[in-house]
């Protein structure tokens, strides 16, 4: 009997209480929901033992890198009509249906009991695939040690070189971009990196220390631009095969060290400046004002700091707050976000002066559309050099981070911070935002 997609579709609307707010096509090929729009393919019911089995987000994301689920159309309009499902769905009064966890859970309404029955008889046989290759090995030992941020950016970043190439564009900036007008993403990186180096005051013969230096972009700009001497660390090998060699190749050898290291190894301060650029996210919450001291230990008196990073919405309980289950398993182990002011009062307690914040919200969703776009355009090509999965989970992170930014749900800031002098001066002009330019 073909009709799985109208069964879903009605089971859909009773386990949510609401209808189905995108088109489906069932393995059997019918179709249900709203007749214009995206339409989400459910290639094969081994999606349904998925989220039978992981219920919420990790059981969605493993069919998608699966392949068991696809879209046709615009992801970007699918994501959002979601959203409400997914992301931004109020929370519900009195205690959850499912009390029990298991293939259907023990559900205390009836009307869910029936619809889950019915769904296990649509998901068989029962027993649950194994989840893809590029889900995260579960990790072992402390949150944070050393061996585990390690083994956690091996995970993101040694993906590949050109595969990073072919996504994030010559300029290989991993982080976001800073745009004008009509302006094209590689000038957008650029005016970054430089917003940066502005910010930092940097002048010929300063000492930059740039943490989670990435592929050099940022080391290359202050060197070449602004003639500072610059120590990039990274805990990636990949990425500091690639950063030294781009050294060399400028002839900047004499003013660029790259280094696979951590952050709390560094001893050969002080430096004049710090850039953290896209980096603070993978410290955690437990050991960011370590972070936070050691940023500041490694300072001269009067040094400045550059501290970019994603921030999250306080929530009005913070205990409740859970790292989200696909970035977790698939994309940044261990990641964490904190609030904006959770990060500056850090900066505060480590002992330095917060001189400027800027979000920069809006023009992380532009970047992380550009990304989409070369990566959609590039699909084959970033296939061959990973893996189906891995695309589609760069796919579905990017799309759905910005939409994220869009919605308020992320915000990013960059946080200028000083390292006072015994008399008080910060050495700052008074009308800051010039930025020295």
């Amino acid at each position: 009997m073909n009709d799985a997609a109208p069964r879903l579709a009605a089971l859909a609307e009773t386990l949510l209480g609401a209808p189905l707010p995108v088109r489906v096509r069932a393995w059997d090929g019918t179709e249900a929901g709203p007749p214009t729009g995206p339409v989400l393919v459910i290639r094969h019911r081994r999606a349904l033992r998925r989220m039978l089995w992981k219920p919420g987000e990790l059981g969605l994301a493993r069919a998608w890198v699966a392949g068991d689920l696809t879209v046709e159309g615009d992801l970007f309009e699918l994501l959002d009509r979601v959203a409400g499902l997914l992301w931004e769905r109020p929370p519900r009064s009195g205690p959850p249906p499912a009390a029990v966890p298991g293939a259907a859970g023990l559900l205390r309404d009836p009307a869910h009991r029936a619809a889950v029955r019915d769904l296990v008889a649509l998901a068989r046989p029962l027993p649950p695939p194994a989840p893809p290759a590029e889900e995260a090995v579960r990790r072992g030992g402390p949150r944070h040690s050393k061996g585990r941020d390690r083994a956690a950016i091996g995970h993101h970043y040694d993906v590949g070189n050109e595969f990073y190439g072919h996504v994030l564009g010559p300029t290989m900036v991993y982080s976001c971009a800073y745009w004008s007008p009509g302006g094209t993403l590689e000038q957008a990186q650029h005016d970054k990196l430089d917003l940066v180096c502005r910010k930092l005051a940097l002048r010929p013969g300063d000492r930059l220390l740039d943490v989670g230096c990435g592929w050099g972009s940022m080391a290359l700009h202050a060197a070449r631009e602004y003639g500072a001497r610059v120590t990039g660390i990274t805990l990636s090998g990949e990425q500091a095969a690639y950063a030294r060699k781009r050294v060399a190749e400028e002839g900047l050898a004499d003013l660029v060290e790259i280094r696979v290291q951590d952050y709390r190894d560094v001893k050969d301060g002080p430096y004049d400046a710090i850039s953290s650029v896209g980096m603070a996210e993978h410290v955690g919450a437990d050991r960011y004002r370590e972070y936070a001291r050691t940023l500041h230990k490694l300072l001269r008196p009067g040094g400045r700091l550059l501290n970019h990073q994603i921030a999250r919405p306080p929530q009005p309980d913070e205990e409740t707050y859970r790292i989200d289950e696909f970035i977790d398993a698939y994309v940044f182990p261990d990641g964490e976000l904190s609030p904006l002011g959770t990060t500056v009062g850090e900066l505060e307690r480590a002992g330095f002066e917060v001189r400027d914040v800027e979000a920069l919200r809006e023009h992380y969703a532009l970047t992380l559309r550009a990304w989409v776009a070369r990566l959609e355009e590039r699909w084959e090509e970033a296939v061959r050099l990973t893996s189906p999965g891995r695309a589609r989970v760069w796919l579905l992170y990017m799309a759905a981070s910005a939409l994220g930014f869009e919605h308020g749900r992320l915000g990013v800031n960059q946080v200028l911070a000083v390292k006072p002098v015994p008399r008080g001066e910060a050495g700052l002009p008074l009308r800051l935002r010039t930025w020295g330019a």
